[in-house]
């Protein structure tokens, strides 16, 4: 995966944090090689294929889509980015999205990512992405009609709140900022097994959750997001 190992990447999209109490923490087991044969990345078939069905330039400014194919974050307004696809396709392949799934998108930005989990968990699952900024949340949920994946909506964040705890439980939670403490909020929206990948002072953190517990390893490299908020 390009752009995993190095610093940088700045991601799109903002939330609300909240301080909260650290459950008990252990390791969650090694991941696989990816099909690059680079070291940190699970296998999947199923997020390559979304990305080409899913094109970038359709959730870009008119101004920048001819900027799509560039492994570059692109700025879409409000202080947000389109985040570079090689980061993006890193935290679906870590995510390990599935058919069915239930999914929150925190810090939707554009659309893109809602629409790459949408196309992941099919027309049985449910995607919800929630924007900080409103106007950026209007683009994108426009963007999601247009793709015409009904099984997916953006949404702009309530003030305060961070995640959507009316649409919880969520089978997986994708978060596209750069958290400061553990963001106990969205642990509480999963269900029990399921998965949060977040940012958190400059790593990205892969945490599954247990019952009354949360398993959580670093993946491999050093990335640079806008603040959750």
């Amino acid at each position: 995966m390009a752009g995993v190992d190095v610093p940088g990447p700045v991601v799109s999209s903002r939330g609300s944090a909240r301080g909260g109490r650290i459950l008990r923490l252990t390791p969650l087991p090694p991941p696989e090689v990816d099909d690059m044969g680079r070291a940190g990345q699970p296998r999947s078939p199923a997020v390559a294929e979304a990305m080409q069905m899913v094109p970038r330039r359709d959730f870009l400014p008119p101004g920048l889509r001819d900027r799509a194919g560039q492994d570059v974050p692109l700025p879409i307004g409000h202080g947000a980015t389109s985040s570079q696809p090689s980061t993006v396709a890193a935290m679906l392949r870590l995510l390990d999205v599935r058919p069915g799934d239930r999914v929150l998108d925190v810090g939707a930005g554009s659309g893109w990512t809602t629409a790459l989990l949408a196309r992941l968990v099919g027309a049985s699952g449910s995607v919800v992405g929630v924007e900080l900024e409103a106007p950026l949340a209007e683009e994108a949920e426009e963007r999601v009609r247009r793709a015409g994946l009904r099984q997916a909506s953006v949404r702009a964040a309530v003030p305060g709140v961070l995640g959507w705890p009316a649409g919880a439980p969520y089978d997986r939670v994708l978060v596209s900022a750069m958290a400061s403490r553990w963001p106990q909020e969205l642990v509480e929206q999963l269900v029990d097994g399921g998965l949060l990948l977040v940012p958190l002072d400059g790593r990205l953190v892969l945490a599954r959750r247990r019952g009354t517990r949360v398993h959580r390893r670093q993946a491999p490299g050093w990335y640079r997001f806008v603040p959750l908020r």
